[in-house]
């Protein structure tokens, strides 16, 4: 039972820090970042000062980390439990009472098969969790799961660099009810808030360092360097 409960916790784990990557991603991190932020938070190994800030200045990001800090730690509590009860030579002889097993195995033995049992159940839950096949499926499920249920209230801007006084490079999409659609950078006044387009990449074609007279489009994505605050809410925002 204890065996059962072992992979049961480690196939749960997996799904937890997938779903807290998932979260942080809609949140607006890039996806290698927000598969590390998640499973550091699980794991309750930490993170960069840079990285940290990314996380604790976003109130979603915040409730999101806690979530997983509080259930790493009842996960791996629980891991350690059952690990320890598989490994006892008084409850491993309890709970083993096939008849063939007895006949040829002593007692004694019995918690090194449990123990090995349980290496095994980590290396194949290990290869299979990293194959990227199972992986992206499981990851495509979570993902419609979280949406569907707006579990997360989805971003479109990613924080490239936190920089002092909350100015930072932010990757940012201009949605469809944005303020500076079909505007020019000169007239969508950004500079006057504060903020400086950087580059502008559209169907997969970058336009470095845009001119006065570029026009803002639907699904355009700009790297802007400014105030974080003030990119995410001018540029989003509908004018009305």
């Amino acid at each position: 039972m204890n065996l059962i409960i072992f992979t049961i916790v480690l196939v749960i784990s997996f799904i937890v820090v997938r779903i807290g990557a998932i979260a942080f991603q809609l949140t607006g991190l890039e996806w290698s970042l927000a598969k590390f932020q998640a499973l550091s938070c699980f794991s309750g190994t930490g993170f960069t000062t840079k990285e940290s800030e990314l996380i604790v200045s976003n109130p979603q990001r915040r409730k999101i980390a806690s979530v997983l800090i509080v259930l790493g730690n009842a996960g791996l509590v629980t891991l350690i439990a059952t690990f320890a009860n598989s490994i006892r030579p008084r409850a491993t002889g309890q709970k083993i009472s096939l008849p063939f097993l007895k006949d040829f195995l002593p007692e004694a033995v019995l918690p090194w098969m449990s123990l090995v049992i349980i290496m095994a159940i980590i290396f194949v839950m290990y290869k299979l969790f990293t194959n990227i096949g199972f992986t992206g499926k499981v990851t495509n499920l979570l993902r419609n799961f979280v949406m569907k249920k707006d579990i997360i209230k989805t971003v479109t801007a990613e924080e490239l660099l936190i920089a002092t006084g909350g100015y930072g490079v932010s990757r940012i999409k201009i949605t469809p009810n944005s303020s500076i659609i079909d505007k020019s950078l000169a007239d969508s006044h950004l500079r006057s808030h504060d903020i400086t387009v950087l580059a502008i990449t559209r169907s997969n074609e970058t336009i470095p360092n845009p001119s006065p007279g570029t026009v803002f489009n639907v699904d355009d994505e700009l790297i802007c360097f400014g105030k974080l605050e003030n990119i995410q809410n001018i540029i989003t925002l509908s004018a009305n």
